[in-house]
């Protein structure tokens, strides 16, 4: 086995406690695959974004023994034109390498510190402005849901806060075991981080059907072929109207949801089996290997082969 990958968690005046619960709920949740410290830059206790203070167990010595750190978000109202010396003295005694994670409003400590010049970042989609305004030199991305620059990655609100998380753990030991945490967290087990961060209308109209049933009944039968209209029909509505209802509910079409669930299919097959890839193709509904590849590139920039090489790898290494 690999030894257990140490997250630290940077906990800073004005933090909001739910996201500074999410990377321990779910780390934690993959079998002692890593292990969670929540620390603040001087060991002492922290005040949140609420009408309560937390208590930390570890100071900044947390952070130089860490693999991958972790700045959940806090109120803007506590962030200074300048980074405070103590964060970025805390920052500076990582070691080179070090994974840094930001979500929501954590993007600006990286920012302010400097790690993300030059470099594709997000943030909450309300203080976008904030954010290019202080920092420029950041590509700033206001609609990602999270963004992957390798050794950095920055995400958008609460939400997108476990979708970074389970997309590590995705990277690290591939989809096996991030769905698995994904179920234990209650959670989806995967959502492109180039997804919108909202839609205009979260809460559709309530209304005799609804496309939950369809989407289950899709995901058990990816292996047919399917068309928009034989979706439609299955939810005993129109095409216009379940276009329409499906993208309130998910956030996107039905068209670019039934190839982003094949293209997640695919990848499970890849890392977990020696099928040949013309074979999986078919397993999850596209036309042969060369759509595959197609969607599969287009989707994470690789072809199915060294897709498979990567993962098998790194799960190699793990066990």
């Amino acid at each position: 086995m690999a030894p257990t990958h140490r997250v630290a968690v940077l906990a800073v005046d004005g933090v909001y406690p739910f996201e500074l619960g999410i990377p321990s709920r779910v780390f934690e949740a993959a079998d002692g695959l890593y292990k969670v410290f929540t620390c603040s830059v001087d060991g002492r206790p922290v005040r949140t974004n609420s009408d309560f203070s937390i208590t930390v167990e570890h100071g900044p010595e947390a952070l130089r023994t860490a693999d991958t750190v972790v700045i959940p978000p806090f109120t803007t109202t506590a962030v200074p034109p300048e980074v405070p010396q103590t964060v970025v003295q805390t920052l500076a005694s990582m070691t080179p390498g070090t994974r840094l994670i930001s979500i929501c409003t954590g993007a600006f400590v990286l920012a302010a510190a400097g790690l993300l010049d030059g470099r594709p970042a997000t943030t909450h989609w309300m203080v976008a402005d904030l954010f290019r305004t202080r920092f420029p030199q950041v590509a700033l991305d206001p609609d990602a849901l999270f963004i992957d620059d390798g050794d950095i990655l920055t995400s958008a609100g609460a939400a997108s806060g476990l979708d970074v998380c389970l997309h590590i753990i995705r990277k690290d030991h591939g989809s096996e075991v991030a769905n698995q945490v994904a179920r234990v967290c209650v959670a989806p087990p995967w959502r492109d981080g180039g997804q919108a961060q909202y839609i205009q209308h979260p809460v559709p109209e309530p209304t005799a059907s609804e496309t939950a049933t369809v989407r289950r009944w899709a995901l058990e039968n990816l292996h047919e072929p399917m068309t928009l209209t034989d979706l439609a029909e299955h939810s005993h509505m129109s095409l216009r109207t379940f276009v329409r209802r499906f993208t309130e509910e998910v956030g996107m079409s039905p068209g670019r949801w039934l190839i982003q669930q094949r293209v997640d299919r695919a990848r499970h097959l890849l890392e977990t089996t020696d099928l040949p890839v013309d074979e999986i193709a078919g397993q999850v509904g596209f036309a042969g290997g060369t759509s595959l590849r197609e969607h599969l590139h287009a989707a994470i920039g690789v072809s199915p082969l060294a897709y498979r090489r990567t993962f098998r790898g790194a799960l190699s290494a793990t066990r």
